[in-house]
């Protein structure tokens, strides 16, 4: 191999690694959004058992007619804790629906999780063996989905949500769907593209 080739291959991977380091920071791109394939489609049509005892069986049928909120979690996720006080507020205060899919824990955990923590989910269901993820296209948790009313992923959220998540995306979209003034797709972000 030329003492050329030896100097150009390192000269060569630099600029490369550099070029996809700049390209997000110049052009505001998310390198870690993933497009999200479901999005504007209908939920995927999953049947779950519920978490509490006596509680009804939980369905995405559950979802029509209203605008909810749908939060992937489980009691190990360390993401979970940080966004549950803020999911809280948004069912308790904003009174946006919030249904959860208890992701790949054991209900007993998930039980004693929400009883340390709070409860504000109108319904849960146990996924704990993480098939319905599979069918939401779940990554990991935790995962918030908004759900227009007649049943369609209008938005996923992937990660914790924060309260400027919560302030800047969730709540306004929520409100737009709920005053029929979203016609159009929203993206991964949550921004209404035309």
């Amino acid at each position: 191999m030329s003492r050329r080739i030896l100097v150009a291959v390192p000269i060569a991977v630099f600029l490369l690694l550099t070029a996809a380091f700049a390209v997000p920071i110049l052009t505001g791109s998310d390198p870690s959004a993933v497009p999200y394939a479901r999005m504007d489609e209908p939920a995927p049509a999953i049947e779950l058992p519920p978490l509490h005892d006596g509680a009804p069986g939980f369905d995405t049928d559950l979802f029509t007619g209203e605008v909810v909120l749908l939060n992937v979690f489980a009691s190990w996720c360390a993401p979970c804790l940080v966004e549950h006080p803020v999911l809280t507020r948004l069912a308790e205060e904003e009174d946006i629906p919030l249904y959860g899919i208890a992701y790949r824990d054991a209900p007993a955990d998930t039980r004693a999780w929400l009883a340390r923590h709070g409860d504000a989910y109108t319904a849960i269901g146990v996924d704990e063996d993480g098939r319905a993820g599979v069918e939401w296209g779940v990554h990991g948790v935790p995962e918030t989905f908004v759900i227009d009313a007649e049943g369609r992923i209008r938005h996923r959220h992937t990660g914790a949500v924060t309260a400027e998540v919560a302030r800047d995306t969730l709540v306004p979209l929520v409100r737009a769907l709920q005053d029929g003034g979203v016609e159009t797709r929203v993206s991964d972000a949550g921004e209404m593209a035309p």
